[in-house]
Order: structure tokens, then sequence, then C-alpha cells
């Protein structure tokens, strides 16, 4: 065989060497379109600014809207043309020299000629579209309207609440009177205080401080109210609290000529001797504060300043001083907001009739005890007929109506305010939020990733994308944009939920910007019908919008996030959804009778996610997704990945979890050195070599594994802590151990060299108890900030070593015996520790006892505690001596104690939790 293939190669020779010759006029054409797309880039750049400039107009009128509709939409299809581009016309990967190569890639260019005359068409129709919209610029004269509309005067929506009659209030009273008796309170202390109000738009932090005011401005020898804004002039400020406190005109003499300075002199002078009290309203800034609060001196006249401000950060300079108090407003209660719903509508909370009912209890949830939004939604139903129908059409288009009904107008306004103050940046990130339902708990890294994933994260000074995206979530946080769901020990928020209002506020954004369709049942907006669909959320779906929506031309749609059961197997096929990637099938009932077929094509796509589905096998076409970045497993039915997902190596994050299932560790996982994150595999079932490839990955920083008791597999035990050991002198960060195979827990006791990046080590077990604190949990592990571990016996020694760990914030301890019936737990280590939670199991286990100085910082603390073994002591735990408490759970262990002895216990841990100063939240199970 070898001389005919000989033969046939030689006999090519010729030929190859005229498609040498192509191929090289074909790298010049390659060089020349990437000019091209160079140069669209920067036109659309150039066109960047002005689009963001037009984005901030109170008002855009239609030609102002319909130019930056052409930009957005050129935006984008020139990002597809590039993508496209460097899809079909790239070398196609494998970069090994020779002929075989060389003839590789001379077929694949000639496969892509045709494809090179479609992109270069597609360039000069953008060319041609750029022209156009420049012309259009020009024509309509947008430059002029921009300038000319920034000046314009508009009408300060907090007006409202500075004059609302204190009888039409509801829900203000108990606040107000707090705040109230807090504001008067001098105690030994004469200085100057500062209370800031914090919360989201339209809850109400303006009417709170104008009704504290109101309530004590009588203690004070002079009172203010200022309002800040966003673009706060600071020397009309200054002047008007002058012109509030000063009554002689003497002293205003020439005001109107002071510079900044001196107005900040006079009303030092004016105030230094002065119990003053001042309301500074609706601060953006922490530099704006600065400006504006050093003209209010420190004196010893008791004097108080209010701040509100909608930002955390923001509230938190305001409040510098031990004295100083954030007060972070609250919706309102379902009673307050029935109250002032129907009392604005009908006059009295007692008439409303009961079949609207139903529907206003509905609307009140949509309202989500924000009192503007009550109030705004209220006045346009008590000008509707008292007719179910109605009220369930208001329901349905409250979104819709935001930027049409005069009566929304005040509370769109109110909501804009932070959508307009925000960079492009976190603007792109916040309208993202709209693919997710009403009281939908978006969690943080599903966020984070799908954010990267989607393009809209670049690296900045040094740091990584992943904390780039994570500082614009924690940002949208400190805004009061979206709410913060679970915050954990270490201070980092598991997950998100977006208030109804401001979900509808970015709803009605995204589909003026088209950069979301939303798929909701009768609440669809398809859009302008001359731009393409590019991001597709599919909430609610029955067959009709199926079929409707199988119409549409899906090929440019970024990401698909479906969260709706129903019709999914009647969704277009992935052969429709070549631009995707983000692809994201999170809770999705009724998966299993969608057909995968297609998903080969997907080229683009780089987070895919299957989590909570009932899938039980992979598309086989997932092997062939180059660019895939994350895949999403977890709570699945898939028992193995297929042996080419090894391929794909691009991917950073592996996440799974076990579920009965033994998924084996892929052979050649050494490979993807791009992994940060692998979970849910079985060291137990897997090959000793694939366990070996483990040490491979570099970049590796979570690990979360099963390795279940197996006398056969000792030798999987030995490799997997020879790749441990070498995991921890990367970058390992998390190690998560489920399963009770001891002879890894006693290799275990040596990890060597010392895994400095640790951060979290968890044992899932209670399986296996070491039999001594293994040596390499020492004060030298500076990361450590959780710690899971079950231990044959606990001592006061032990306890000792684990206080001194210096990063130490959450600790898990699980024990089935101690060397005595109480352990003391001491006034001294545990410095920052917030969650302890100890277990003790056996039955010569017994509790634990906290002295005076011990947990100093501890907020939440869990514990199991044998009443038989307890009582000799009274029952006594000393959590009076855990001045941060907030949070106490106690499991009574009731075992050889009567049921009298197990009351008797209940009624002294309650007496102790009482008599703590914090009144810390109190659950007793087993009483």
């Amino acid at each position: 065989m070898a001389p005919v293939v000989t033969a046939a190669l030689g006999a090519l020779g010729p030929l190859l060497g005229k498609l040498a010759d192509l191929l090289g006029n074909e790298c010049g054409r390659l060089k020349g379109v990437r000019r091209e797309i160079r140069s669209l880039r920067s036109e659309l750049a150039g066109m960047h600014g002005a689009l963001i400039k037009y984005a901030k107009l109170e008002n855009p009128d239609d030609q102002v809207k319909e130019w930056m509709s052409l930009v957005r939409e050129l935006a984008y299809d020139t990002e597809d043309c590039f993508d496209k581009f460097i899809r079909k016309l790239g070398d196609g990967g494998g970069h090994d020299a020779g002929f075989k190569e060389f003839f590789r890639k001379t077929a694949r260019r000639l496969k892509t000629l045709g494809a090179r005359q479609g992109i270069a068409n597609q360039i000069d129709d953008l060319k041609l579209r750029i022209k156009e919209v420049k012309e259009l610029k020009t024509s309509y004269k947008l430059d002029d309207i921009a300038s000319s509309t920034s000046g314009n005067a508009v009408v300060d929506p907090r007006l409202a609440a500075l004059f609302a009659e204190e009888a039409h209030l509801v829900g203000v009273d108990g606040p107000r009177d707090d705040l109230a008796k807090w504001v008067l309170e001098d105690g030994n202390k004469h200085g100057r205080k500062v209370l800031s109000i914090v919360g989201f738009g339209g809850l109400g932090k303006t009417t709170l401080a104008n009704e504290v005011s109101r309530k004590i401005r009588g203690h004070f020898d002079c009172h203010a109210f200022v309002s800040v804004s966003q673009k706060p002039d600071t020397m009309k400020i200054i002047k008007d609290v002058i012109s509030q406190v000063s009554y002689r005109d003497e002293f205003k003499k020439d005001m109107e000529i002071w510079d900044e300075k001196k107005s900040i002199s006079k009303l030092r002078e004016l105030l230094q001797e002065k119990r003053y009290l001042v309301i500074i309203d609706d601060i953006w800034s922490i530099v704006a504060w600065n400006a504006i609060s050093c003209a209010f001196p420190e004196n010893s006249c008791s004097s108080r300043i209010v701040a509100t401000t909608r930002i955390i950060e923001v509230a938190s300079s305001c409040c510098p001083g031990p004295d100083d108090q954030i007060y972070e407003m609250k919706p309102l209660s379902d009673l307050h907001s029935q109250r002032l719903f129907l009392r604005r509508i009908f006059g009295s909370e007692n008439c409303c009739p009961d079949m609207l009912t139903e529907v206003s209890n509905t609307i009140l949830k949509k309202c989500g005890g924000l009192p503007l939004a009550i109030i705004s939604i209220s006045g346009l139903l008590a000008n509707r007929p008292r007719v179910k129908e109605e009220w369930e059409k208001v329901k349905r288009s409250i979104g819709y109506d935001l930027n049409r009904n005069q009566s929304l107008e005040g509370m769109k306004n109110i909501l804009s305010l932070s959508y307009n103050d925000l960079p492009p940046n976190l603007k792109t990130v916040l309208l993202h939020l709209s693919n997710f339902p009403e009281d939908y708990v978006i969690d943080r890294e599903r966020l984070v990733r799908q954010w990267i994933a989607e393009g809209f994260i670049s690296e900045k000074r040094g740091r990584s994308c992943q904390e780039v995206a994570e500082s614009y979530f924690y940002e949208l946080i400190n805004k009061s944009l979206v709410q913060p769901v679970d915050i954990r020990y270490d201070g980092k928020v598991r997950a998100c939920r977006v208030h109804d209002m401001m979900l509808e506020l970015i709803i009605s954004k995204s589909i003026e910007e088209n950069f979301i369709t939303v798929v909701n049942g009768n609440q669809t907006v398809w859009g302008n019908s001359q731009c393409f669909i590019r991001r597709l959320s599919i909430q609610d779906i029955d067959q009709q919008l199926a079929s409707e929506l199988a119409k549409k031309d899906l090929s440019h749609v970024r990401s698909l996030i479906i969260t709706a059961s129903g019709c999914i197997k009647h969704l277009p096929s992935f052969t429709k959804f070549e631009s995707l990637r983000v692809l994201d099938f999170e809770g999705c009932r009724g998966l299993a009778e969608y057909d995968m077929d297609g998903m080969e094509n997907l080229f683009q796509l780089k987070y895919l996610s299957f989590r909570r589905t009932w899938i039980s096998e992979l598309p086989s076409g997932i092997v062939m997704l180059h660019d895939l970045e994350t895949l999403d497993l977890r709570s699945t039915d898939v028992r193995d990945l297929p042996a080419r997902i090894v391929q794909l190596t691009k991917l950073q994050h592996i996440c799974s979890n076990i579920d009965g299932y033994q998924r084996k560790i892929p052979i050649g996982i050494g490979n993807m050195t791009n992994l940060r994150e692998i979970s849910g595999f079985d060291i137990t079932t897997s090959s000793v070599g694939a366990i070996e490839e483990l040490g491979s990955l570099i970049n590796l920083k979570v690990l979360d594994v099963q390795c279940e008791e197996s006398q056969e597999c000792k030798s999987h035990a030995e490799m997997f802590h020879s790749s441990l050991c070498k995991l921890g002198s990367y970058k390992l960060q998390s190690v998560w151990i489920n399963g009770g195979n001891s002879s890894l827990f006693e290799l275990l006791d040596s990890w060597s060299p010392l895994p400095s990046y640790l951060q979290r080590f968890g044992m899932g077990t209670i399986e296996y108890c070491f039999s001594k604190l293994p040596k390499w949990i020492t004060p030298a592990l500076i990361n450590l900030a959780y710690l899971g571990i079950s231990l044959s016996v606990i001592t006061e020694e032990i306890l000792g070593i684990l206080g001194e760990l210096p990063a130490l914030l959450s600790l898990q301890l699980y024990t089935n015996t101690v060397h005595k019936d109480r352990l003391v737990l001491q006034g001294r280590g545990f410095r920052c520790l917030k969650e302890f939670l100890y277990q003790p199991f056996g039955e010569g286990a017994g509790t634990l006892v906290f002295e005076k100085g011990a947990l100093p910082k501890l907020e939440k603390l869990e514990l199991w505690f044998f009443v038989s073994m307890t009582k000799a002591y009274g029952f006594y735990l000393g959590i009076e001596h855990l001045p941060c408490l907030k949070d106490v759970q106690v499991f009574l262990r009731s075992r050889d104690a009567t049921s009298s002895e197990v009351e008797a216990a209940a009624a002294v841990i309650r007496k102790e939790a009482n008599l703590h100063p914090n009144h810390p939240r109190l659950t007793l199970y087993g009483a």
C-alpha cells in the first residue's frame, strides 16, 4: 500500500503548487478583511460617545430613538460578522508542521472561498449602513437636539414627598418615632451625629426624613431641608441652607456674589454655636457628601444631620463615627400596603368589593411594599371603572404602561433616576436581569458566568473577568438596584432578587433597546419588527407561542434562557440558533421531550446549563463546542460525560453532583488545563490514570469529589492524595470531599506542601472521623476561612489550635466523643469567627460552654445539646458572653432525659437568649 500512497501524493504535486499560489493571494485578502472589520469597529466606537450622551436625555424624541436603534443594530451586526469571519475562515485549530497539516489547511481554504465572498458582501453592506447612519445624524441635527434638551428644566419627582399630608401617610409612625427618639438622645455626648437613611428608590426615604424633621424640629435652634440630586451644585445647596437658617437680612447681604469658599465659611460661622438639624436629601456620591458636609461644623450642641441615599457605600461614608447610625428602609408590610392602596382608591380600607379582592392582592404583590408604586398604581386605578376586567388589564400591562401612562410617570422617573445614573457597563448587566421572572432568586455565579460568556466583561487593571464581573454584581447591590439573598459568612452574596417594579422598568428598557425579548404568555412583546431578536428569555410558553416563535429569524439570538415549563418540545431546533453564546435550561421541566440534535452547530456557545432538569444523557454534539467555558449538570440524571469531552480545552467549570450516580473522571482530563472548578466526580470508580491527571490542572481552584470506602481501591486513595498535594501547590482554594474512605483521610494527615491558597476545606460526611487534628491545619494557613471537619475526639488543645487560624470565619465541628461531659470555650482565640456549628453524635459526646471573651464576633451558633449530661450544670451555655450573637439554633437531645428535664433545659436556654442585649433569634428543636 505504501508505494501506491507515495505515487498518489506525487501526482498531486503540480496541483498543490497551484493551490499554494492561490492561498497566498487569499492570505492577502484575509488581511484586507481584518482591516475592513477593524475599520468598521472604529467607526462604531466613534458613535459610542454620542450614543451614551443621547441615552441620558430625559425624553428623547423619535428621531433620537431611531438613530440610537440603528447604531445598536449596526454594532450587533458588525460583531456577528466578525464572529463569522473567525469561525468560517479561521485555520480550524491545530498547528502541526509538515505536509499533512499543509494539505489540511489547503483543503479548508478551498472550502471557504464562498464564505469569504459572503463576508466581503456583508462588510460592504455594513459600510453602506454606517454611511447612512452618519448622514441621518447630520440631517436630523441630533447634536443640536442633545445640547438644547440638556438645558431643559425637569420637575423634581421628590417634591410630592416633601409636602405630603401626615394624615395620608401609612406605615411611617413606627420608624419615624424610633428615629426621632435616636436623634434626640444625648447621653453623655453632645457632638454632631449623623443619621443616614438608605434604600431603594421609591421606598419613602424623603418622606420619612421629612416626618422625622417635622416631629423634632422644635428641639433645635434652626433647621433646613436641602436636596442634592445627581448633579449637585454645592454653592447653591450651601446658600439654600443659609437662607433657611438665617433670619437676618444683613447676614445674607451680597450673598449672590459669594463664591463657594466664602459660602461655606459663612455657614460654618452661622451654625458654630447653634443646635442645628439639617436634612440632606438624595446624596448620590461620596464626593458630593464630602463637599457638602464640611460646611456643617462639629460643634458641641447636639446638632444632627439626616442624610438620605440609595447607595449603601454613600450611607457608610456619611456615618464614620461610632455614634452615627445607618437606617435601612424596609418595604411596607402587607397590612400597611393594603391600607394605603385601598384608602387611595376608595377613601377607606374597608370598601373594596369582593370581586376585586383577588386582583388587588396580585397588584399589591407586584408593588412589593414600595409606597411610590402603590400610590402611582392606585392613582391609575382610581380613574378606571371598578370592574374586574379593567383591573386585570392594569395588572397585566403595568410594565407597558410605565412608558405611556401619565399616572405612572412619577414612579417611572424615580426608578429611572437610578438607571440613568449608571455607567454603560452597569446598565448592560442590569438589563440582563430581565431574563428572569418575578420573584426569581438569581444565583450570583450563574449571572457572573453568563455576563462573561455574553462578552459584557473585560479584564481591567490586572483584574480577571471573574473579578470584574463580581464587582459589577456587588455594585448593583450597593446602589440598591437589586436585593441581596443569603449573605454568607465571608460577606459574599449567594444570590439576588429584583424588585418587581424595577424589573418592570428594566423590561421596558430592554424592549425599547431591543436588548432582550421576553416570551411570557399574554405579556409577550416581540418588539420592533425591523430589528432582529438578540436575546431570548422564555418564561411561559404554549404551543401557539412556540409556533409563532418558530417563524422568527433566530439566527442572531446570542442567549437563550428558558425558565418555563409547558411546550418545550415545540421550540425551534438548535439549527436556528447559530449565534448562541449562552444556553440555559436551568429548572426547565419537559426538557427530555425537546429534540437537541444540531447542538454541534453552536460554535460560539460558551455557557451551557442543564441544572435541575430531568435530562439523562447529554447531546452527542456537545463534544464539538470548542469555545465552551461552563457546563452545569447539577441535579440532573446524567450518569457519565462523553469520553471526547476532554477535547473542550477552554472549559473552566464542570459543575455536577453525585445524586447516586458514580460519575467517572474522564481519561485525558489532564489536557483541560483551563479548568477552574470540577465537582461531582467519583474517585473510587475512576481509573487511577485519570486520578493522576488531576494533578496537572494547574489553574484548578474548586474541587468537590466523592470518595467512598473500598478495600480494593487503596491505590485510588494514594493517587488522589498525590494529585491533591500537587494541586495544593498551585491555586487550589476550595476542597470538599464526600464519602468515608478511611485510606484517603489517613493519608490526608500529611498534606505537603502546605496548601497556602486554601480558603475552604470540608468533609461532607460523618462516616469517618480523624483520630487527631491533621498536621497541615496550622496557623500558617493564613487564608483558611471555612473548615468543616469530623474528629473522633475534641480537646481543649485542639480548640486552641483551631482558634489560632487567623482568617477562620466559619467552623463546623463533628465528633463522637470528648474527654469530659462539657468543654469550656475560653476567652481566647477565634478572633474572627462568625459561624460555629458543633454537632456531637456519639454517646460519649458532651456540650460546650462559653466563657466571657470567647468568640467575640460570633453571629450564628448551631449546636447539639445533650440534656442528660448537662443537667448537673443547670443547663447553662453562657451565650450572654457572645456579644455579636444574632441567630441561635439548639438541638435538644433527649436520650436518658425525662420530658420535664427537656422542658427545663429549653426554659433555661430561652431565658439566656432573652437576657442577651441583642435578643438573638432562637430556634429550639426537640423542645
